[in-house]
């Protein structure tokens, strides 16, 4: 089965495809200074792009990992969640509480779908 790597950069693919799996990097936003749900609402936003992009859809992913700077943001990132996760179409999921590369992100997610 051949790889496919979307967005290559120096350090990470933002997406590899192989066979009916797409991975996806962890999606931070481009906002630092909005709330918990404001970036959350960026990085699904994000996902969706992404996916698309390759022909998928939020619908169609398997697990998704999210590293929250800290776990009192849980709900707030929850409202966001809620509101753009599909109903009978939830991942399996894990939340972690999580330093970022960057001190005013407070949310990661990174994703695998399948096609």
């Amino acid at each position: 089965m051949s790889i496919q790597r979307h967005n290559v950069g120096k350090r990470l693919s933002e997406i590899v495809v192989h066979g009916n799996t797409v991975y996806l990097a962890g999606e931070v936003p481009d906002d630092g200074n909005k709330d918990i749900t404001g970036q959350t609402e960026e990085v699904l936003a994000k996902i969706d792009a992404l996916l698309a992009k390759v022909g998928s859809d939020k619908t169609k992913i398997l697990s998704a990992q999210i590293f929250l700077t800290c776990m009192g943001d849980f709900a707030g990132m929850n409202v966001a969640w809620e509101k753009w996760v599909v109903a009978g179409h939830t991942p399996a999921r894990a939340t972690i509480e999580a330093r970022l590369a960057n001190p005013s992100f407070k949310v990661e997610i990174m994703c695998v779908a399948a096609l």
